[in-house]
């Protein structure tokens, strides 16, 4: 989200941020990038006045929830205002796998098709008039098994600065790095998830074979459960918030990333690359990320392969500077932000000119706009009435 509004920043736009959300404790200072920061309310009529007065050109919904909450107000009040989904990644497909984990089966579509959370996430894309889709699995699983019409996605993955070649030479060397390192937001499912499961399964076996390594878990939001699993005997430290990421992983010799549920593409995965620091994930951990290219590093298919490969990129040094290597090529490859904003901004300007038709054209779209914009508004309406008695 970060991204998408120094984008539009960056290209003459005036950019208002609105939020029902209580700022935290770590929260960006937006006002500091010239953006106007506005809190609104959940069910309540006087987003309408707000809406109605800036009257923007575009609006950028964050995940699809939002779009529930205040998609039929912007459609009711600014109906010529280019509505965007950032979707970030499919929550039904992550909340699926977890299940399907839980149970211990196999994914399906089929069985992220029953429920009423792909539904409800299906229908916020159908509504808009584009959806920004970070992952190219995405892009294709919505295409493929949910027939998506592909003028109402758009693949935008981290827009990234290119890692020039002195930056790439000023990385610290394979002898000055030490240590294994994981990071991630802890109220985020999937990394409370992977966390436990190094600390349960994997660590162990690693240390065995690197006594003389430690893990080192940086993240915000850490529970009692996380922090807990700190012990200095066994190397598997709980660090928590770190305001400077980016040494923290230059610092380390190697990312593990055990992700065994999860969706979209992973930040942790490209800061490593864009830090020279190879990495060990899975399946779903390097899912999306890299199209043909090879991974910085490996990507495992068991709990044997996990370790194997965790301590040969912890000892070969020729091993670990192809991997480093392989994550430059990836991120001025895919994510390269001077490459990637151009077309888009040129998508959003086409869409802008031929809106109508466009909105013709996507009749299902139209036809959810419809019965969910009276649903939602008496819903809301009458929430709102209940609210101020």
């Amino acid at each position: 989200m970060l991204q998408l509004i120094m984008l539009f920043l960056e290209n003459g736009y005036e950019v208002v941020f609105a939020s029902p959300a209580v700022k935290g404790e770590n929260a960006l200072d937006l006002t500091a990038l010239g953006v106007v920061e506005k809190t609104i309310e959940l069910n309540a009529s006087s987003f309408d006045g707000f809406i109605q007065e800036r009257s923007p050109a575009v609006v950028v919904f964050d995940r699809f929830l939002m779009e529930e909450q205040f998609g039929w107000r912007v459609a009711e009040h600014c109906p010529n205002a280019l509505r965007i989904l950032d979707t970030e990644d499919l929550h039904a497909l992550r909340r699926t796998r977890h299940e399907a984990l839980k149970k211990s089966v196999d994914f399906t579509v089929a069985a992220m098709k029953t429920s009423d959370l792909a539904k409800r996430e299906i229908a916020a894309i159908l509504r808009c008039d584009l959806s920004l889709i970070i992952s190219t699995y995405e892009m294709d699983l919505l295409q493929t098994d949910f027939q998506i019409a592909p003028e109402l996605l758009y693949h935008l993955p981290f827009l990234l600065p290119k890692i020039q070649v002195k930056t790439a030479e000023n990385w610290p060397s394979f002898s000055a790095r030490e240590h294994f390192v994981f990071i991630g937001n802890f109220l985020h499912a999937p990394n409370v998830d992977a966390v436990l499961f190094l600390k349960n399964t994997l660590w162990k076996l690693i240390k065995k074979q690197l006594p003389d390594a430690e893990l080192h878990i940086y993240g915000a939001y850490a529970t009692q459960q996380i922090n807990q699993l700190h012990n200095a005997k066994e190397g598997f430290l709980i660090q928590g918030y770190t305001t400077c990421p980016e040494t923290v992983v230059k610092q380390a010799k190697v990312v593990l990333a055990p992700l065994r549920f999860g969706a979209g593409i992973k930040g942790k995965l490209t800061e490593a690359m864009c830090c020279g620091t190879p990495s060990v994930t899975t399946s779903i951990g390097a899912e999306g990320m890299h199209a043909a290219l090879p991974w910085p590093g490996a990507v495992t298919t068991s709990d044997t392969d996990f370790v194997a490969k965790s301590v040969a990129l912890y000892t070969q040094e020729p091993l670990w500077q192809q991997a480093q290597k392989a994550g430059r090529t990836i991120i001025n490859t895919l994510y390269d932000k001077t490459a990637l904003i151009p077309p888009f901004l040129e998508e959003v300007t086409a869409l802008q000119k031929k809106l109508a038709a466009h909105r013709t054209a996507n009749f299902i779209g139209s036809l959810l706009q419809h019965h969910t914009l009276q649903s939602t508004k008496y819903l809301s309406k009458w929430i709102e009435a209940k609210n101020k008695m």
